[in-house]
């Protein structure tokens, strides 16, 4: 099981700010107004952890959502969303200004590799020297260098994808070394939902330790510094432990229906 030690916790104080509460007459709240309550909150997260709110990034996680709200986020100023499935994002990326940016944030076959490089820039999900290997022969074709990030299955649930043991970890680190397009540039991590708050906060200070240690000791360079962490229910608490990014979907576009 992947482990980590090291560097101190980053400091804290309070707790988590309130989710959001519902608009009146229950209806759903605008997205601009969504997206500027969850900027508040992550500001907020990052003053009581002692971090500037600018190291942290917003990805907007539009899975499932129509391009026309995906368009409403990105008239608010959103520019950065996050897609589960290949094909639906294509679709979207298609429909929205080219100044929208794409991560792909859910699992990827290899045999879908040579359809993401070029249309989303960065790769959350890479879990395997095979894709990162197929990942790497469709960028050089094309030219195109993409960002990646190594995805860490911390619990080790067996439904979800990513790295389980830390040699393996390692080892595709310096593999990723010798590459010439594929641009390692962090970690991911899934934590169990069903984690209290103590296992969370476990979760996301193990993970920022290990990427320091990794980013020390095996790292291609010295951009290794991403931290792609917390959701809409735990992002505070993700922020407060070191994340650089947060996926909100549900806080931002609502429960998806």
């Amino acid at each position: 099981m992947i482990r980590a030690s090291g560097s101190p916790p980053i400091q804290r104080a309070g707790g988590p700010v309130p989710p959001l509460s519902p608009a009146p007459g229950g209806m759903s709240a605008p997205i601009a107004e969504n997206l500027a309550a969850v900027r508040e909150r992550i500001a907020a997260a990052a003053r009581r952890s002692g971090r500037d709110a600018g190291a942290v990034t917003l990805i907007a996680v539009s899975k499932t959502q129509p391009a026309a709200r995906v368009r409403e986020a990105f008239d608010a100023g959103q520019r950065l969303f996050g897609e589960n499935y290949v094909q639906e994002a294509l679709g979207k990326i298609a429909e929205l200004p080219p100044e929208a940016r794409w991560h792909l944030i859910g699992h990827l076959q290899t045999n879908k590799a040579r359809n993401v490089v070029g249309a989303f820039a960065c790769i959350q999900t890479v879990d395997s020297p095979r894709l990162a290997q197929a990942l790497e022969r469709r960028a050089a074709a094309l030219q195109t260098a993409l960002d990646v990030l190594l995805q860490v299955n911390w619990s080790q649930e067996t439904s979800k994808s990513g790295v389980t043991e830390p040699d393996a970890l390692r080892r595709l680190v310096v593999e990723m070394a010798a590459y010439s397009w594929l641009k390692p540039r962090g970690l991911m991590t899934i934590p169990d939902p069903s984690s209290d708050e103590t296992a969370l906060r476990r979760c996301f200070s193990e993970m920022r330790r290990l990427r320091e240690t990794l980013a020390a000791e095996c790292a291609p360079e010295a951009r290794f510094t991403e931290l792609s962490m917390g959701m809409s229910h735990d992002f505070e608490s993700a922020i407060e432990e070191g994340a650089t990014m947060v996926r909100v979907g549900t806080a931002i576009f609502g429960a998806r229906t």
